[in-house]
């Protein structure tokens, strides 16, 4: 009796394409989106695979793999290997194309030669590529023609095709910190509190933190702070929307007091909030030297 489809398995994409048109790209732009990659794969190893994730249930939901012409000419059985396949499961084929002059301009560039050349041109190797991919090419559910992308928006236009809708495309990592500690190494924005006065010299606050609702209302009562708040969000938005636009995946904005214990804290929780609604941002808090004396 014929094999029946799976409906309670995770997604296959096949990526393959043109030699140099961005199929490392587009590879790695799925593993920033949590799909499994694997890469230079011969399509034999393609039934094993989906048996695997059919095994694993949901600990391998979206699985895309990278079969190309470095498959040399285990490569030839791809469109058999699909169609068997399709006959058992849902499988999308993504399928990367670029023009001649893109390809060979691209091949010049990083001084390698092409997969096929065999001691003739890059040009030579372009056209057995293309002859040999033209029935995968035309069973493909993805056509994309990168011949005007840079690696960039190749990166975006992955991002946009296979994101889950409501999906963050980048995490925002606001952490507290300690000037006395040293700062953060990993940071690519630094904001300093010591603008405002430290609970530390209140008696009654010193023994609390930021996380507390009493040292959150002195700080937030002094002047400059929520001005502070209101600006510097407000001047993260575009530089968030930018880090997407060039597909950035993460950053850490930290926010640093003395001691890392008061004023950093509360002004962290603060700008979560307020950054919390920049679309295709996941916001989170780290707060470093909390717990250092």
């Amino acid at each position: 009796m014929a094999e029946t489809a799976r409906q309670d398995v995770g997604e296959v994409l096949i990526v393959t394409g043109m030699s140099g048109a961005g199929r490392t790209t587009a590879a790695n732009a799925l593993e920033d989106l949590d799909w499994y990659v694997v890469d230079n794969l011969p399509p034999q190893m393609l039934k094993p695979l989906l048996d695997l994730t059919e095994l694993a249930g949901g600990v391998l939901p979206r699985v895309a793999v990278v079969v190309d012409v470095r498959g040399r000419d285990l490569f030839s059985d791809l469109p058999n290997a699909m169609r068997a396949l399709r006959e058992r499961r849902q499988i999308r084929l993504m399928f990367l194309d670029a023009s001649d002059d893109a390809l060979v301009r691209r091949f010049e560039a990083v001084r390698r030669p092409h997969p096929l050349q065999h001691g003739g041109t890059i040009l030579d190797g372009i056209r057995r590529e293309r002859a040999r991919l033209a029935a995968v090419r035309e069973s493909a559910d993805i056509l994309i023609d990168t011949s005007s992308y840079n690696i960039h928006q190749l990166a975006t236009k992955v991002a946009d095709l296979f994101s889950e809708e409501g999906a963050a495309r980048h995490t925002l990592t606001l952490q507290s910190f300690g000037f006395k500690y040293g700062l953060p190494p990993d940071a690519d924005m630094v904001a300093d509190m010591r603008f405002l006065p430290n609970p530390f010299w209140d008696e009654e606050l010193r023994p609390f933190t930021g996380e507390d609702p009493q040292v959150r209302e002195y700080v937030l009562e002094q002047e400059g702070a929520r001005a502070f708040l209101d600006a510097y969000s407000q001047a993260l938005r575009p530089v968030l929307e930018g880090y997407q636009r060039e597909n950035k995946s993460h950053s850490v904005v930290a926010v640093g007091c003395t001691g890392g214990k008061h004023r950093s804290v509360v002004m962290v929780r603060e700008l979560a909030e307020r950054l919390a609604s920049v679309p295709g941002v996941a916001v989170r808090i780290s707060h470093r030297d909390l717990g250092k004396e």
